[in-house]
């Protein structure tokens, strides 16, 4: 789980653990971080946090946001990079525990949520399936790939947004299955109900970009 350590004056003052998906920093008290200075604007900054994927934008506020010397209005944060504030300084902590491998510990695997009612075929009746993958076009695993060898291969982070890729005999399809915000397939909120996918289709969970290929 990536974190911050918020420094002021070089004197470390919070270790923030990211383990929300937004996370507001600022000089009001209702921020996630907050960091009591004037010059620190009321809501100052979001971060954003999908899977293991972090980003930095500054709320348009008063004095900037700066990241290794650069002013930024987004950033993708990187290990060791050095957020300033002010008279604060925050370095992101990236602890890299999920690499997307052959195991899909960045894109989970895990069971298909109880009202996601999405057949699941046996592996016998796919012999004139032909194999298809996502591939991660964008953040610290851009170029990944998952193969899609199960009958029912869900992506994304439970409790947040999931959608699930069912590998049937007349083909692949996706649903939406858990999660408030809908996802978007070809830039489009992706249905409940599964839709036929297509080679070059783009998945987009909550701005980490995937393409469906077929081998």
């Amino acid at each position: 789980m990536a974190k911050l350590l918020v420094m002021r004056e070089g004197v470390i003052e919070q270790t923030v653990q990211l383990t929300k998906e937004r996370m507001t920093v600022g000089r009001h008290k209702h921020n996630d971080i907050v960091l009591n200075h004037g010059a620190v604007s009321g809501e100052h900054a979001l971060i954003t946090t999908i899977l293991d994927d972090s980003f930095l934008e500054d709320l348009q506020s008063t004095n900037g946001t700066f990241v290794n010397g650069h002013r930024i209005g987004k950033h993708f944060l990187q290990h060791k990079d050095v957020i300033k504030m002010a008279k604060y300084h925050l370095e992101f902590v990236s602890d890299g525990i999920r690499p997307l491998a052959a195991a899909a510990a960045t894109i989970p695997a895990m069971p298909v949520p109880p009202s996601a009612s999405i057949p699941a075929a046996p592996n016998t009746q796919f012999a004139e399936l032909p194999l298809a993958h996502i591939e991660v076009l964008n953040g610290t695993n851009a170029g990944k790939t998952l193969s899609l060898t199960k009958p029912v291969t869900s992506l994304g982070r439970p409790g947040v947004q999931v959608v699930v890729i069912t590998r049937a005999p007349e083909g692949y399809s996706v649903a939406h299955v858990e999660g408030d915000k809908s996802p978007l397939l070809n830039g489009d909120p992706m249905p409940r109900q599964p839709h036929p996918l297509n080679a070059g289709d783009i998945l987009d969970l909550s701005g980490i970009l995937m393409a469906f290929r077929v081998s």
